[in-house]
């Protein structure tokens, strides 16, 4: 049996559920959010999805829709919404239209809780691109429960961050369970290998958390958190603080540093643990991070990666700096890689997972998730594409809601959808 059970693709809607979209996607004016309308667009079987974009800006949405209706011109007529991300009432609205808002407007934590708030209420599917740890945990906090009563499946981290770690980490324990009757009582990823480039966007989004974290210590205190996000009750476990620095891994013959992206990952592969009731068990251990070289080179690029992220962090938490960063380095919001540049990017993440059989032998996997794509956009327009339309096309009578992660939500399901779209989940 599946660690998640899995609805059938085109399974049964339920009868409420009855909505003028299917999909809303919101913020479509924004980079990433045209990256994900395009690929809404030129997604086989497009014609028979209803979906409508939407953002502040009606002028820009109908350049965005010109555009999409080059690619495929039965979009020419293609919904435009026109609303303020702060205006409750509006957004009451919206949730009302569509059975799953797919939004990309960040940083989430200035522009996103209003419209989780309303899609908890209404009973609305979403899902998102959040990194932002506590924001999250803010909203789990907020409206967890208030979701899972209205039915609301309200899916965090649905791009980069997390889906790789989060779909990963279920492909391995379903393998575990399925091949040898066990599970895979500890799993490492490693990342390193990839090619892309952040948008003004992202770069808001990183420039919010450190502006919280200053300002509070109950920011920083769940930042270092390692169950953070977990349900409240439960947040504790074996795994410790995020492992910060530079060393050899013999698992994998080479040296290893700090994976600026772990302290969402590994939260979020956590939630799904305790989301699912513990089926990797309650002592699971997960841990990332990022790989180099073996040898002198390889010592030198980790280290070199560690003192570079120091140095940038410290850039931002400084005023000075921070402002000549964001006037001559860092891009602006609206930019980010040209479409050459992300048709050119790739990421490559690795997976190694330990556990025994059900005769206490033990076992080691070796999963790999690859994306052809810059990890960042092109395969992050394809996550969360992909969810989207999976939310929208699976809610069953019994479907759960809640502040969900990927994995507990859609389970082995995306993974294949995935596959199909061109990403690479494998084990051996």
């Amino acid at each position: 049996m599946p660690l998640f059970a899995r609805a059938p693709i085109g399974a049964t809607l339920h009868p409420k559920m009855a909505h003028e979209f299917d999909i809303i996607l919101w913020g479509a004016t924004g980079y990433t959010g045209e990256v994900v309308a395009e690929y809404l667009a030129k997604r086989p079987g497009g014609e028979q999805l209803r979906w409508a974009i939407g953002g502040r800006d009606r002028g820009k949405l109908e350049q965005v829709r010109g555009r999409l209706a080059s690619i495929a011109p039965h979009l020419k007529d293609l919904s435009i919404l026109v609303g303020d991300s702060q205006d409750p009432a509006w957004l009451d609205e919206l949730a009302s239209k569509a059975r799953v808002v797919c939004t990309t407007v960040g940083p989430y934590a200035k522009y996103g809780s209003e419209l989780v708030a309303a899609c908890a209420r209404r009973g609305t599917d979403y899902c998102d691109l959040a990194g932002e740890t506590y924001w999250i945990r803010q909203m789990i906090d907020a409206h967890h429960d208030e979701a899972r009563a209205s039915g609301a499946r309200i899916v965090v981290c649905c791009g980069y961050d997390s889906i790789p770690s989060d779909l990963g980490c279920l492909m391995l324990q379903e393998h575990m369970r399925d091949q040898h009757g066990g599970r895979c009582e500890e799993i490492r990823l490693y990342a390193g290998e990839a090619k892309g480039g952040p948008s003004g966007g992202t770069i808001a989004s990183v420039l919010g958390m450190v502006e919280q974290m200053k300002r509070s210590a109950d920011v920083r205190r769940i930042l270092a958190d390692p169950y953070a996000l977990n349900p409240e009750g439960q947040r504790q476990g074996p795994d410790g603080p995020d492992d910060m620095g530079v060393r050899f891994d013999a698992v994998i013959d080479t040296w290893t540093g700090a994976f600026l992206m772990a302290g969402i990952n590994t939260r979020v592969v956590r939630r799904t643990n305790a989301l699912l009731d513990y089926p990797y068990g309650s002592d699971f251990r997960y841990q990332e991070r990022s790989s180099f070289p073996k040898g002198p080179r390889g010592l030198a690029m980790a280290l070199g990666g560690l003192a570079g992220f120091g140095l940038f962090a410290v850039g931002l938490s400084l005023p000075p700096t921070r402002k000549l960063l964001q006037r001559f380095v860092l891009p602006k919001p609206g930019q980010g890689p040209t479409r050459e540049q992300r048709e050119q990017g790739y990421f490559r993440v690795r997976l190694i997972g330990k556990g025994r059989d059900r005769d206490g032998v033990e076992h080691t996997l070796r999963g790999l998730v690859e994306g052809t794509n810059d990890p960042g956009y092109g395969e992050t327009a394809k996550m969360l594409g992909e969810s989207a339309v999976w939310l929208a096309a699976n809610r069953t009578a019994d479907s759960t809601g809640g502040i969900l992660t990927p994995a507990s939500a859609m389970g082995m399901d995306l993974v294949e959808r995935l596959r199909s779209a061109g990403m690479v989940f494998e084990v051996s």
